[in-house]
């Protein structure tokens, strides 16, 4: 099969019967600037129409000395979370000429280290990174180059730009209202400890007791990572330890809570009176039959954050805070969750 050949600026000038240098001009809006007639402009713009001519990229990089592309570190892309905030980046990377790519990391450190140089290396204006990392010593050492923000995770102490939502007084105010009627048994079902994700909403969830009179129990706190595999599976051995469904859990994310919803379905425990709430909320939460008290990020939101102060970096225009805490709004489903604390 014969390869074909894209159009180039000389192709149409040729074409057209125009110097490469004419074609040029009008193909990059200068037509008015340099006098040229409107006949020569919609004679080139036809020709460059009809072979669907696209300029380059690069070449435009080269110029301007940006790629026009956003860099994003994800740990997985199956996570609702990461899978909403990357759907509504990408919206504000092409309806802004720029294009997304976006990496994932397995919360495999190794990996992300490779996938933020694979990144670099395509030359990307800016990295917007959740990362696994436990200190932020290598992306200070990138943003002496090009800007990164750091977003739904944050690491302790760092100075970098970061956009998260707030998860500790949050849990707190959804905990402490449950653990008003279930103040005997209320576990925490979380991810990695290591990660921030995890230590905020577990730092929640004990000033959540603490806030209802009720003493935190270290047996209460299960870990594991934030596959909905790992839900299923801290469920399933919390039932079978107790020999019942737990009367109360707070789930630390949408994907945990995947885990436990699939186990509660196989086991008919979906008309039973379990207390669940989440950390995260999904759409689909308002068509079970069991009820779920969430704390709900607004993706969007946290996107559009992002988006807009990494762009500002990139411009080198001012940021009016450089480390936001976005509020989330608390999503009550069981009727006596409504009822306010004293």
């Amino acid at each position: 099969m014969k390869k074909t050949k894209r159009i180039t600026i000389s192709g149409i000038a040729e074409l057209a019967g125009v110097s490469k240098s004419t074609a040029s001009q009008i193909l990059n809006g200068h037509s008015k600037k340099f006098r040229i007639s409107d006949a020569t402009r919609d004679r080139v713009l036809a020709v460059a129409a009809e072979h669907h001519y696209q300029p380059s990229i690069h070449a435009r990089s080269l110029n301007v000395k940006r790629s026009y592309t956003l860099g994003l570190v994800v740990p997985e892309m199956t996570n609702y979370g990461f899978a909403a905030c990357s759907n509504e980046l990408e919206t504000l990377c092409r309806e802004n000429g720029m294009q997304l790519l976006i990496a994932c990391t397995d919360e495999n450190t190794s990996q992300e280290t490779m996938v933020v140089n694979n990144l670099i290396q395509r030359q990307v204006d800016g990295l917007i990174v959740a990362s696994s990392m436990l200190n932020d010593t290598e992306y200070l050492k990138i943003s002496q180059q090009l800007p990164v923000v750091l977003f739904d995770r944050h690491i302790q102490d760092t100075s970098l730009p970061l956009v998260v939502c707030e998860a500790i007084e949050s849990s707190a105010e959804l905990v402490a209202r449950v653990a008003r009627k279930h103040q005997d048994e209320f576990y925490f079902l979380g991810g990695q400890p290591r990660i921030s994700p995890t230590r905020d909403r577990l730092a929640g969830y004990q000033r959540g007791l603490e806030r209802a009179g009720v003493t935190p129990n270290p047996e209460w706190v299960l870990y594991g990572n934030y596959h909905p595999s790992s839900g299923y599976e801290m469920f399933a051995n919390l039932c079978a330890r107790l020999g019942r469904p737990p009367k109360a859990i707070y789930v630390a994310s949408c994907g945990l809570m995947e885990g436990v919803l699939r186990y509660m379905s196989q086991h008919k425990l979906l008309e039973s009176d379990i207390h669940l709430c989440s950390f995260d909320d999904h759409y689909l939460y308002d068509s079970l039959t069991v009820s779920i008290d969430t704390i709900a990020q607004d993706c969007k939101e946290l996107a559009t954050h992002c988006f807009n102060m990494m762009t500002s970096l990139i411009n080198e225009q001012p940021v009016e805070q450089m480390q936001s805490y976005l509020s989330p709004k608390l999503q009550w489903r069981h009727a006596n969750s409504t009822q306010s604390i004293d």
